[in-house]
């Protein structure tokens, strides 16, 4: 017997991790993005991260039409940037006050972002409510800061010690 969505949750609120902005471009969907978290490295050589979307996210309907997305790495400052991207707003509404710019793929990289990856989709898997999305990184820009965290249902920050 599997444990149940309420003890699956609880337990998985006990993972820190960083916050992610996935985004795409399509021709036929335009610009679009999402809060994600669940967000890996997969291999080094070839580079493959991997993002899971849920199944019913208008967002992978673009990744899966484009076959490419970039993963966006929030700044400790950007906390309103993942409540925007988060949903209950129009894609158009979530990039209105985001600057951004095409990268290599087209898909938006957001200027102020920790970090931006742009990646070409090289496997989708269906796993229970989500699609496991696998991309080759195609180009990479880092940028200076702190990550935001979340943790336990809240936005952390790192204590840095000097």
């Amino acid at each position: 017997m599997t444990v149940g969505v309420d003890d699956f949750k609880k337990a998985m609120q006990l993972w820190a991790s960083g916050v992610t902005v996935v985004t795409t471009y399509s021709e036929k969907l335009g610009i679009q993005g999402m809060t994600v978290t669940a967000f890996s490295s997969v291999s080094v050589n070839p580079p493959q991260v991997l993002v899971c979307i849920n199944e019913s996210a208008d967002t992978g309907a673009g990744i899966q039409e484009s076959q490419c997305f970039a993963v966006n790495i929030l700044n400790s400052t950007q906390q309103d940037v993942s409540n925007q991207f988060a949903g209950g707003s129009s894609q158009e509404q979530r990039f209105a006050n985001t600057p951004w710019t095409a990268g290599i793929t087209g898909a938006p990289v957001l200027d102020n972002s920790l970090m931006s990856m742009e990646c070409k989709v090289i496997e989708k898997v269906h796993a229970g409510t989500h699609w496991v999305i696998i991309g080759e990184v195609q180009d990479c820009v880092c940028r200076s800061g702190q990550p935001l965290l979340y943790y336990r249902g809240a936005y952390q920050q790192l204590a840095v010690h000097s």
